[in-house]
């Protein structure tokens, strides 16, 4: 899926250390390095560059890379390049950046003697300070980064897509089974499918299509099927699963569907404060949307209170109950995608998004 993205990109991307399929002699020994350093680090602590090892497999060897490329701004996109984005930058007398897509400190645990969380402490810690800007994906993370570093003044940029032109509405007809969409890369037990799943049981009486879309193997397949606990549920509700497919292509596909489900708990403190970007591409296929409550997609959902609704985790009836009544009144569950799909196309998008990133790459720049 990468060479099908970047062979249509006007840019140029440059790959190191190796990978599975090509250079697979230095991808193996990059990947003993790294495992080395996570265990050092245990015993050893985060100095001598064990942490930037540890953070990533490539760290050094994308340095070396980044420093054959002067540019006047660098730009980190996670963790693992930070570290490079900064050095780059120093080296070179020029500036940088970072964008936190999460909160990643809290990305896997929330114990704060977690060997995950203590590195990745680490690295926020030693380079933050150093970059000349932060932008964050959601409100919440911006807030809690803005608490820790509050020197930096931090920007809200949303994982927003650009707008999908085509797209186009699709209208609910009468007598056809309300549709239901999920994706995400794989499909897992630890990413609100429960909910959805015993909802289910309350709405036996109604029919239904549940589409999951992502990399499914057997034992996740077993687990699944186990939660649909009624067995009337198979004669009016239909589960689907479908393989991956090209990023690109999502909103396209998800376009035949009614409601877009984003079901992410609230554990680790990352989870409840991102902001999927799930929702947008619900939008982008003009999908209503059903949120389960984080902390950051009910503040979403209440900023943008027509495009879906939220429920509490966890509480599987209060799911059936919206999805009964998007059932029996077609015009609320019409005119909630019809909001969607134009907030998508107003504001609700990369093009709304972008200028906020260039106004901060631009200040960036002059200063």
């Amino acid at each position: 899926m990468d060479l099908q993205l970047l062979t249509a990109k006007p840019w140029k991307a440059v790959r190191v250390d190796g990978s599975p399929t090509k250079s697979k002699g230095l991808y193996w020994i990059t990947r003993i390095k790294h495992k080395a350093a996570i265990v050092l680090t245990k015993h050893f602590g985060f100095n001598y560059g064990l942490a930037e090892v540890a953070i990533g497999r490539c760290t050094f060897s994308l340095l070396k890379e980044a420093l054959k490329h002067s540019a006047d701004l660098y730009i980190a996109h996670n963790l693992a390049a930070l570290p490079v984005a900064v050095l780059a930058a120093k080296k070179n007398n020029t500036k940088c950046g970072f964008d936190a897509e999460d909160f990643h400190r809290n990305e896997v645990s929330n114990d704060p003697k977690d060997i995950d969380v203590k590195l990745k402490t680490y690295i926020e810690e030693e380079y933050f300070s150093q970059v000349d800007y932060l932008t964050a994906s959601s409100f919440p993370i911006a807030q809690l980064y803005q608490k820790l570093f509050p020197a930096k003044k931090i920007t809200t940029v949303l994982n927003a897509f650009s707008v999908v032109k085509e797209v186009s509405l699709s209208v609910t007809k009468p007598n056809e089974p309300l549709k239901l969409f999920w994706f995400s890369q794989t499909i897992g037990l630890n990413r609100g499918l429960q909910d959805v799943f015993s909802a289910l049981n309350f709405l036996k009486n109604e029919f239904i299509e549940l589409h999951i879309l992502g990399f499914l193997n057997e034992k996740t397949t077993c687990s699944l099927n186990e939660l649909v606990v009624e067995p009337q549920l198979q004669k009016k509700i239909k589960i689907v699963f479908h393989q991956p497919i090209n990023p690109d292509q999502l909103p396209i596909f998800a376009a035949q569907f009614d409601v877009g489900l984003a079901l992410e708990p609230n554990y680790p403190l990352n989870r409840n404060i991102c902001l999927t970007n799930k929702i947008f591409t619900y939008l982008q296929a003009g999908l209503a949307v059903l949120a389960s409550d984080t902390e950051a997609q009910k503040q979403f959902i209440t900023e943008n209170p027509n495009v879906g609704f939220c429920y509490e985790k966890g509480n599987a009836q209060q799911m059936a109950v919206i999805l009964k009544q998007l059932i029996d009144q077609p015009e609320l569950l019409l005119q909630t995608k019809h909001t969607a799909y134009q907030a998508a196309r107003s504001n609700l998008n990369w093009e709304t998004e972008s200028q906020k990133f260039l106004k901060v790459v631009k200040e960036t720049l002059a200063s």
